[in-house]
């Protein structure tokens, strides 16, 4: 591929990423100056998942892949005594495509793992700023540190259209190493959500993650 073009389509998407930054000030807008940017947020929210939910699909679908492409090399090996390369990578292709573009679907769906020892004592109040604080001091900058290390190696990737190093392997590595800048900016972008879902709640636009119990319903459970 011509080198030019991918060294344009880099500085565009780099631009696009600056662009970008200051969204990502809207949780601290929304916090600052409760119902000033309201509409817009929510809007956005509900952007950012429809797109998270989008590719959780294609997670999904990778999943597919991956459950019939392995159920290929257990047959064809064991069966036939045959092996081939490109369905060894495409076992491991969807397997990094499952899990990349499925994070960010997890994020917005709560199901990724947390070691939560103190959160619950914190209240729904704690527990946004909790969020909030995790997204601007952990998720964001590790995200950013992932995009920023992956960018050069990428770049060469997509000018020599890399393929895998087997002669029978699958001819889309590159396509492979964008799987990891993407998952970042998923990432971030369900982060931003998230923590913009924790502002609004924290101001009252929003209704708690989590509905208070019901002093009666206690009570006629004891």
């Amino acid at each position: 591929m011509d080198p030019q073009l991918i060294s344009l389509l880099g500085t565009v998407f780099k631009w696009a990423g600056f662009a970008c930054l200051p969204l990502f000030a809207l949780p601290l807008i929304a916090l600052a100056a409760p119902g000033l940017i309201d509409g817009i947020t929510k809007r956005l929210i509900t952007l950012i998942d429809r797109i998270s939910g989008s590719a959780l699909g294609a997670a999904m679908g990778s999943a597919i892949i991956l459950i019939f492409a392995q159920l290929g090399v257990v047959v064809l090996r064991y069966a036939f005594g045959l092996s081939f390369t490109w369905l060894s990578e495409t076992v491991m292709y969807a397997f990094a495509a499952m899990f990349m573009l499925g994070a960010a679907g997890a994020l917005r769906d709560g199901a990724h793992v947390r070691v939560d020892i103190l959160r619950p004592r914190f209240g729904e109040t704690g527990r946004n700023w909790i969020e909030l604080a995790g997204a601007y001091l952990l998720l964001f900058p590790v995200c950013v540190r992932i995009i920023m290390t992956s960018e050069a190696g990428l770049a060469r990737s997509w000018m020599l259209l890399e393929g895998s190093r087997e002669s029978d392997g699958l001819p889309i590595l590159y396509l492979f190493k964008t799987l990891v800048p993407l998952f970042a900016v998923l990432l971030m972008a369900q982060g931003l959500s998230e923590s913009l879902k924790a502002a609004l709640r924290l101001t009252g636009a929003l209704p708690p993650a989590e509905p208070a119990p019901d002093p009666e319903a206690s009570g006629h459970g004891t």
